[in-house]
């Protein structure tokens, strides 16, 4: 498995569903088309150039009800590509001649993103360098510089040079060390919260001026510099991320956080089902849900968006998009959008067995998030099978009962489960162990079953 100039790594379809089964349930067919876009995306890295441009991502509509996975899916791709990601929900956006967010704004956000994440990547190809810079700034602080010899003879200033050099050694040795972590020292860092805020409104599309604009009379406003007093061993951490930003060649990071955005971006919109023009699909007027589609529309097909680090091209970002489809069909979105997501995938329902699974099988396991969480008040806390059982099976009853939310009914059902315990943990003695097992679940969560009301615990 290695990784591209994008930061495509190449996992085959298999170890990318083998991947996401560590974290999500079920929902195999959902996996496997977004196992195959990602891959697709490498592949096209491996054509020849005059194709490369050819070749259109495969965007992607999940169907399915919430709480099932749709989101996480997504997540855990993004994560596992280390593409930058963003999720926006659909009907938080308007027509455009509305007071609203633009869809424009997803692409530009996504690419802030971006320049985020190879920043990150920069410092830490410069940390080496970076903390011996530190290291100096440190001794320093430590140690002020000897002034400059006085004009004459100049064997009482050699022999303070000497001197001086030789304790700077002793203090470096003792600073590698850690012996002097904790002393106090006082330092001078860059105040960059501290300087003039300044918000230049540009109109749609020329935004790039307004970040010239800003760069041009951000370069002529001196740097401002903070005095603080703190232990080395923060200052050494403090010093080494300011050198290291400092080494970070800003014009590189634009350039590569744009190819990375247009080469591997991924969009997940949520909701799609709510901008949809089906007979009761979502609030509002027609119109204006007609409207935020062929806005998305250009953004989806292809188009150059200005943002604050130039223009960037849209066409091969992964668009995944997810909704329920309660009271709409993928078929009530405008033809021209249905054509730009190609694969449709149907996710199912969660039922009792699923959410046995959901407790106990993905690495970031709800039953092991309440055990460590616990395990921090000194408490123990051991599930047995039947006790993890008897919530699923508690979860299951209120989901067909009331609206089904999918795992996401599992938060609920463990919130009022261990609420007492939660509560109290802190003033139980050292070494507690709480056993859930099913008499105990049926125990506190009797009235759960019979309470229709579950608006405070429903997250």
């Amino acid at each position: 498995m290695t990784a591209n100039s994008s930061g495509q790594h190449s996992f085959t379809p298999r170890e990318i569903v083998s991947e996401l089964d560590r974290y999500i349930i079920g929902q195999r067919e959902a996996k496997r088309a977004v196992a195959i876009a990602l891959r697709n995306r490498w592949r096209r890295q491996q054509v020849p150039e005059e194709l490369r441009d050819e070749i259109a991502p495969k965007n992607i509509v999940m169907i399915g009800p919430t709480g099932v996975g749709k989101t996480e899916i997504a997540r855990r791709l993004a994560r596992l590509s280390q593409a930058p990601f963003i999720k926006v929900e659909a009907s938080k956006f308007t027509e455009v001649g509305y007071v609203g967010r633009d869809v424009e704004s997803i692409i530009r956000d996504l690419t802030e993103l971006a320049v985020g994440m190879i920043t990150e990547e920069e410092q830490k190809s410069v940390r080496s360098k970076a903390e011996d810079l530190a290291e100096e700034r440190v001794l320093d602080a430590l140690l002020p510089p000897s002034p400059a010899p006085a004009p004459g003879p100049h064997a009482i200033d050699d022999a303070a040079s000497r001197e001086s050099s030789d304790t700077r050694e002793k203090l470096r040795k003792l600073l590698r060390l850690g012996e002097l972590d904790e002393r106090e020292i006082d330092v001078e860092l860059s105040d960059e919260a501290g300087g003039p805020s300044l918000s230049i409104m540009t109109p749609q599309g020329v935004e790039e001026m307004g970040v010239q604009f800003r760069d041009l009379l951000g370069g002529m406003m001196p740097r401002r510099t903070k005095q603080r007093r703190m232990k080395v061993r923060d200052a050494l951490e403090a010093f080494a991320q300011e050198e290291a930003l400092g080494l970070v060649d800003q014009d590189r990071v634009r350039e590569l956080a744009v190819e990375r955005v247009e080469q591997s971006g991924i969009v997940f919109i949520d909701e799609i089902d709510k901008v949809a023009t089906g007979s009761d699909a979502g609030r509002g007027p027609d119109v204006s849900r007609e409207g935020v589609q062929r806005d998305l529309l250009p953004i989806v097909e292809g188009s150059t968006v200005q943002t604050k680090q130039g223009p960037v091209r849209t066409d091969h970002i992964l668009f995944i998009a997810a909704g329920a489809f309660h009271l709409a069909k993928p078929s009530d979105l405008i033809p021209e959008l249905q054509g730009r997501f190609p694969i449709r995938v149907e996710l199912s329902s969660l039922g009792r067995d699923d959410l046995v699974k959901i407790l106990t099988e993905p690495q970031n396991a709800l039953v092991r998030q309440y055990a460590a969480l616990l395990a921090t008040e000194g408490v123990t806390l051991e599930f047995k099978e039947d006790g993890v059982a008897a919530v699923a099976d508690i979860a299951a009853q209120v989901n067909e009962r009331s609206a089904d939310i999918g795992a996401r009914r599992l938060h609920t059902v463990m919130e009022r489960l261990l609420d007492e315990l939660s509560f109290d943990a802190p003033d139980l003695p050292d070494r507690t162990s709480v056993v859930v097992d099913r008499a105990m679940v049926e125990a506190r969560l009797a009235d759960l079953v019979e309470d229709q009301d579950l608006s405070q615990y429903i997250l």
